[in-house]
């Protein structure tokens, strides 16, 4: 009883483009065999019609062979003479004959005498003429052409070669044909295998459905891919470029083929993508976006390429301004809250000293000003992200002894703020300028001279939200005002210098901007202005 049959093992790319390609060198092969093997059976036809052509004129044009025509006894010269002309000239019969086709010679004696097989009618009207017959030798190649006496046609010439005379000598070249055909055959099949044996390794033994399905997939998994993913040749131009990095770039249009240096990224990216060593987990701004960058080079005997990840921090990043944020927060209530014991502890001990006026009057004082600064923000900012914001960067920069103060013109009422308007970028705008505001201000306060102080306009007017921060330390150099907002300037220790891009990252992206100048008063003066509608509805409010 037979078992199952085992599936066959389809065959591989390389088994099958071998089989296909020694049929085809069999055909071509063959082919070639079979027309070299008939253009030669027609150059021997060729060459052996010129030679029969050749023999009869010389022959008709032979005056001795003309005196013998017009003689009593033709048959008696020209017997002899046309045996000499078959042997010399390699023809198999010469024969001559009256202008009524009775032969005069023959190669075989018996025949003369006797009527020529064969047409003469065209050589009597003077023309020569060949043409392939059988007679009594058997298929011939042969010429008939006229003997002339002056114009008198006096008799007729035939020279022929037989048909297997030209056969025999086109079999002794096929073997020549047969051997150097299948030479080549051998050598272009010997070829192929070589070729498809390194086809075979580079393709791992796949079949072709296998390599399509490969592919399929290998599409499909990068567009996937959440991390971006640019694939750039030696000369730094894109070979692939997925979906998320199209996204994370800001990238549109047809990107394949186009230089690194072509796709108008910032100059800091530009230069990661360009540069020839790795780059590990850098941090680069685009025009919306903060993303962390890793190229790796593909190296085999040379540099093939580079493979670029990215990956999207600009939520992380966010993230991370608002946790410090919240840790600003928390730093400031622990410092009320040992603020407050102190203060709780002067009072309790003022009262146990009987000195209760004292107590009553301290322990109000503290409130008005705790409480003067809460009206103040909540009295002017509505917006609760803004006032829980404004209150805590208050906190601690009086914790860090800098003062805080909200203009007298600011007016933001609760629900003026649009969707479109995030509040972690107004987070991200207001926060970043808060630190670096409180942070100049200490750094240009000097021994015994005024406290440090930071003042901070929040405004919503005429369809414009207006944030302006001022800070009375030492200014922004005006030379290097152009250069605040690019990735990695910053006053402070190395590694920094990611706030103010993100500042200005944050105002593009809700359709603002952020200007920069010298306050009166010799400090740096931020202002960031986002308008509150689209600009399609301003036209129209």
């Amino acid at each position: 009883m037979r078992g199952p049959r085992t599936p066959s093992r389809p065959r591989s790319l390389a088994g099958q483009l071998f089989a296909m390609q020694v049929v085809i060198v069999a055909v071509v092969v063959a082919g070639g065999a079979v027309l070299a093997y008939v253009n030669a059976r027609d150059r021997a036809e060729a060459a052996a019609r010129n030679r029969v052509v050749s023999t009869a004129g010389a022959i008709a044009d032979s005056p001795a062979v003309v005196r013998a025509a017009v003689s009593t006894d033709p048959t008696a010269a020209l017997q002899p003479y046309a045996q000499r002309v078959v042997g010399d000239a390699g023809v198999d019969f010469v024969t001559i004959m009256d202008p009524h086709g009775i032969r005069w010679t023959h190669v075989d004696p018996s025949l003369i005498g006797k009527p020529f097989l064969g047409h003469i009618a065209p050589a009597l009207e003077g023309r020569t003429f060949t043409e392939t017959y059988t007679g009594t030798l058997g298929p011939s190649v042969r010429v008939v052409t006229p003997i002339r006496d002056g114009t008198r046609i006096v008799g007729l010439v035939s020279v022929g070669i037989e048909v297997d005379r030209i056969s025999r000598q086109v079999r002794g070249q096929l073997s020549v044909l047969l051997a150097v055909a299948s030479a080549a055959l051998a050598l272009g099949g010997l070829g192929t295998y070589v070729v498809n044996r390194r086809l075979r390794r580079h393709t791992h033994g796949m079949t072709a459905a296998g390599l399509s399905g490969m592919y399929d997939y290998h599409q499909a998994t990068l567009h996937a891919l959440r991390e971006g993913l640019v694939l750039l040749d030696s000369a730094r131009r894109v070979v692939l470029c997925n979906d998320a990095a199209r996204e994370l770039l800001g990238l549109r249009g047809e990107v394949v083929g186009r230089s690194c240096a072509e796709l108008g990224l910032p100059p800091s990216l530009t230069g990661a993508l360009l540069s020839a060593e790795p780059r590990v987990d850098e941090v680069h701004l685009t025009a919306e976006r903060v993303v962390v960058v890793n190229t790796s080079p593909v190296r085999g005997a040379e540099h093939r390429g580079t493979v670029v990840t990215l990956r999207d921090h600009t939520d992380l990043q966010a993230l991370t301004g608002e946790l410090d944020s919240v840790r600003g927060f928390a730093e400031a209530l622990r410092s009320q809250a040992h603020e407050a014991s102190n203060r709780l502890h002067t009072v309790v001990s003022l009262i146990e000293l009987g000195r209760t006026e004292e107590a009553v009057d301290f322990a109000t004082s503290e409130l008005r000003l705790a409480q003067a600064l809460t009206d103040r923000v909540v009295t002017a900012v509505g917006e609760p992200v803004l006032a829980a914001l404004l209150l805590g960067k208050a906190a601690e920069a009086h914790e860090r002894g800098v003062e805080l103060t909200v203009t007298e013109d600011s007016r933001i009422d609760d629900g003026v703020l649009p969707p479109e308007l995030a509040a972690r970028d107004l987070v991200t705008v207001l926060g970043n300028l808060l630190d670096n505001a409180v942070d100049a201000a200490i750094e240009g306060a000097g021994p015994g001279g005024a406290r440090p102080a930071v003042t901070v306009t929040a405004r919503a007017l005429d369809g414009e939200l207006l944030l302006r921060v001022t800070d009375s330390g030492p200014g922004v150099d005006p030379a290097t005002i152009s250069e605040v907002f690019r990735r990695g300037w910053t006053t402070k220790s190395q590694g920094r210098g990611l706030g103010l891009a993100l500042v200005e990252q944050a105002a593009r992206r809700g359709g603002g901007t952020v200007g920069l100048r010298r306050a009166d008063g010799g400090g740096a003066e931020f202002t960031v202005r986002l308008p509150l509608r689209p600009a399609g509805q301003e036209a129209h409010a």
